[in-house]
């Protein structure tokens, strides 16, 4: 088996830590889209019912995210200062964590999908809707808690091809899946949503199943049994200390998003299905600052956990260069073709006329994103996380929703006030964020102290 020193090298530079994350992204993005195309076909109150649910789905991914993400900080800073037994502890005892996190929403989700639901203000049809999907997705997302864990532990060791096989397995199947109780291919029964969300859970389990096969596979130092109720505070501390303002950071942009849903409800179900069909376009222009920002997130915690303060720094720089290069060029593509691409999703001419203006202020958007996704990853990867959900929070409730609302409902501009709302919230969070970056005061931050490398 390759060991961790023989291929550390070789796996740590950002080509070879992003281009699986790129891979990754992309097809999720491709399945997804497909996904919603196979939907439409059913009507578009199933893709505007669904949207809406899922992102409850998202906001309960959310909150496993932050004891992953926590745990991929931790674990590279770990590496890099050469302590895998300690990455090994920490890794699961983030899994137990989120574990029993998982369990707890699956069951809130399927006693509480009424009033959660309720939240949009959605017509009674597509509430129905909604009602059947979350009763099963909900219902399982404790299989997705230990799933998004486990990729963030591969991921932090290096191994992010397997961690792009697994996610590249689990859209394969759930595509699959759909098609059969989509369209009743080989007999099978045309189920509809209850289906599509079966075939989602499925998914999920599968690969599960593939994620730990390859955690025990992979990691330089197997983890044991007993690591799994060796609750070591140290650990959990530092696990937190990220991930808790990361949670807050996250659930902040979540629920500011179901606002901005909300808001977009007022508009109509036809606003609510073309925000669906253009935030998934759109998924694709920032794919790229996504990757470079995981993969940054990565390398600069191995470099500040040995140390390397200005190594770090420079990072951040060559991977903004890199990211605003690609993401500008996506955008300009996806603007040129705009209304051939939202004509893929659906062919109400006013949902494509309406969509195909967004794309094209997804110009000044996605700029503004790319900046502030790799230097909050950036900032997260050195422990600097509350300083990020400070002004996470500060501009997202005090900019993002006010603003959309205002101007999309009072001032009638609708989805592309919205939209403008957006513009303002990202690039005023990019610009803070680049600037605490510049200040270098995250150097303070960093979880791993000298001690403990000496006392390894």
């Amino acid at each position: 088996m390759e060991s961790l020193q023989d291929s550390q090298q070789r796996r740590m530079t950002l080509r070879a830590i992003t281009w699986p994350i790129f891979i990754e992204l992309f097809l999720q993005m491709i399945m997804g889209s497909t996904d919603i195309i196979m939907l439409s076909h059913i009507s578009d109150d199933v893709v505007a019912a669904i949207g809406v649910a899922n992102q409850l789905v998202f906001f309960a991914i959310l909150l496993f995210n932050f004891t992953a993400t926590g745990t991929a900080v931790l674990i590279s800073q770990y590496l890099g200062a050469g302590l895998k037994k300690d990455a090994k502890q920490a890794s699961a005892i983030s899994l137990t964590i989120n574990l029993g996190m998982g369990l707890v929403v699956s069951v809130l989700f399927v006693i509480f999908k009424g009033p959660l639901l309720n939240i949009f203000h959605l017509d009674p049809d597509i509430a129905i809707i909604g009602y059947d999907y979350l009763s099963i997705v909900g219902g399982t997302l404790f299989l997705q808690a230990m799933l998004v864990t486990i990729s963030a532990i591969l991921r932090s060791n290096g191994f992010t091809r397997e961690a792009m096989f697994v996610s590249v397995m689990m859209n394969l199947i759930h595509l699959v899946g759909n098609a059969l109780v989509i369209y009743g291919w080989f007999g099978f029964p045309e189920m509809g949503v209850k289906g599509v969300a079966l075939s989602t859970a499925f998914s999920r389990a599968a690969a599960l199943v593939i994620a730990f096969w390859f955690m025990y596979k992979r990691l330089p130092i197997r983890i044991e049994w007993n690591d799994y109720i060796d609750f070591q505070l140290t650990h959990i501390k530092k696990i937190l200390k990220i991930g808790i303002p990361a949670a807050g950071e996250q659930l902040s942009y979540n629920t500011s998003q179901m606002a901005m849903t909300a808001i977009t409800a007022l508009l109509g179900a036809a606003a609510l299905s073309t925000r669906v069909y253009t935030w998934n376009i759109m998924s694709f222009i920032m794919l790229f600052a996504l990757a470079v920002g995981q993969g940054t997130q990565i390398l600069i915690g191995y470099r500040v956990g040995a140390g390397d303060f200005a190594g770090a720094y420079k990072q951040l720089l060559k991977s903004l260069k890199v990211s605003f290069i690609l993401t500008i060029v996506i955008a300009i593509v996806i603007a040129m073709f705009r209304e051939t691409i939202m004509g893929l999703f659906t062919d109400d001419p006013e949902i494509i006329k309406v969509g195909s203006t967004l794309l094209l202020l997804c110009l000044i958007l996605e700029p503004g994103r790319t900046l502030n996704l790799i230097v909050v990853n950036s900032l997260r990867a050195t422990g600097d996380a509350v300083f990020t959900v400070k002004m996470g929070v500060l501009s997202m409730w005090g900019i993002a929703v006010p603003v959309s609302y205002l101007l999309g409902i009072q001032f009638g501009l609708g989805l592309a006030g919205v939209w403008i709302a957006f513009i303002a919230d990202e690039w005023f969070r990019g610009i803070v964020m680049y600037f605490r970056w510049k200040s270098r005061a995250w150097e303070k931050k960093v979880l791993v102290e000298r001690k403990e490398i000496v006392a390894s």
